[in-house]
C-alpha cells in the first residue's frame, strides 16, 4: 500500500506541471477556442484569429497548381469550417493550427455556411 501512496504523491505534481505548461503553450500561441468564435461571431468578423483542432471533414479541388477547398475543424469545444484558397486542404484526421479571418454567410461548393474562417496564412501542425 505504501508504494501506491508514494506513486500518487509523485504523480500529482507532474500532472499539475504538465497542465501549467500546456496552458502557457496555448496562451503563447494566441489560439482561441472555436466555441468563442461561434458564440460571438460578430466580435471576430474580419479579424485575424488562430484556432487549432482536428480535421473532421474536408473537400477540395485543384485549379492548376492552386489548391482550394474547405475543411471542418473540431477542437473539442465546437466545429468551424475553414475556407482554404491557395493553401490546399489537409487530410481528414489531421491536427492543424489555422490563422484566418472570420466571415459570415459564405457559400462554398453550393453549400451555405453561417461562419467560416478564411485562411490567410499557411497552416501549422497542431
Amino acid at each position: 500500500m505504501q508504494t501506491n501512496k508514494r506513486l500518487r504523491s509523485h504523480t500529482a505534481p507532474i500532472v499539475l506541471a504538465l497542465a501549467i505548461c500546456a496552458t502557457l503553450f496555448l496562451a503563447g500561441c494566441d489560439t482561441i477556442p472555436i466555441s468563442q468564435v461561434n458564440g460571438d461571431p460578430a466580435r471576430y468578423t474580419e479579424k485575424e484569429v488562430t484556432v487549432a483542432g482536428q480535421v473532421i471533414n474536408s473537400f477540395g479541388v485543384t485549379f492548376g497548381t492552386v489548391g482550394q477547398g474547405a475543411f471542418e475543424l473540431d477542437d473539442g469545444t465546437g466545429q468551424l469550417w475553414v475556407w482554404s484558397s491557395g493553401f490546399g486542404v489537409p487530410n481528414q484526421g489531421a491536427r492543424v493550427s489555422v490563422t484566418g479571418r472570420v466571415q459570415a454567410g459564405v457559400t462554398l461548393g453550393g453549400r451555405f455556411f453561417v461562419n467560416v474562417l478564411r485562411e490567410t496564412q499557411p497552416r501549422k501542425g497542431a
